[in-house]
Parts: structure tokens; C-alpha cells; sequence
């Protein structure tokens, strides 16, 4: 094997200095909300299958689904569920041929984030 000095070569500094792109991470909270909102609609599913067998089953599932969990994981699944339509509907903008500049991708990308929250701050005040 040759001799290196490996003490005289740079590191690469990787994501020290490397900052993702915000329509790489709104591409990837996409897949994460996609994913994380099936959680609510398994203690859905719960939900409704406990309604359909005993008092008791029903009980148990909805104090959890009451519970501080339980409005934690709906809270979120209703941010996800906000985020991953508006991010459909920039998809579709985007599959429509437009907005595909690095500026408009990016106001584009913000316009999901905000939304998404704001949507989701409308919803738990309306309902």
C-alpha cells in the first residue's frame, strides 16, 4: 500500500457546512407525513373497532385517543395531512410544467410550510 500523509489532506466538512436545499426537505417531510399519518388512521381504525365490540374495549380507546398522546399524534397527523395535500398540490403545479425556476420552486416549497400551519391553526380554532 503507498505511504499517504493523511494528516496534511483536508476533511471534507459534509454537512457541517452543507445545507439542504428547502425543496429537499419539503420532498422528504412528504414521505415522512405520508407515512406518520397512518398512525392516526390505525387508532382510528382502533377507535372504530373498539366502538363495534364492548363498552369496556371502547373505554379503553377513547381515553387514549383523549388522552395527551392522543392529541399529540392527532395534532400532528392533522399538520401532515394539511402538508401532504398542500405539497400534492404543488406536485400537480409542478406536473403541469410550471414552477420549476430555483425561485418559484422555492417560494413554492415555503408556501407548503406555512400553509400547512396555518391551515392547521384555522382547523383547531374552527373545530
Amino acid at each position: 500500500m503507498a505511504d499517504v500523509n493523511r494528516g496534511d489532506r483536508p476533511l471534507s466538512p459534509h454537512l457541517s457546512v452543507y445545507r439542504l436545499p428547502i425543496t429537499a426537505v419539503t420532498s422528504i417531510l412528504t414521505r415522512i407525513t405520508g407515512n406518520a399519518m397512518l398512525v392516526a388512521a390505525l387508532m382510528f381504525v382502533w377507535w372504530f373497532l373498539a366502538a363495534s365490540t364492548s363498552p369496556e374495549a371502547y373505554a379503553t380507546a377513547d381515553w387514549f385517543m383523549t388522552s395527551f398522546i392522543g392529541d399529540l399524534i392527532m395534532f400532528f397527523s392533522l399538520l401532515g395531512l394539511w402538508y401532504h395535500l398542500l405539497a400534492g398540490v404543488r406536485h400537480l403545479i409542478w406536473d403541469s410544467g410550471h414552477g420549476f425556476d430555483l425561485e418559484t420552486a422555492t417560494k413554492l416549497s415555503w408556501a407548503v410550510i406555512i400553509g400547512a400551519v396555518v391551515l392547521t391553526l384555522l382547523t383547531l380554532i374552527i373545530v
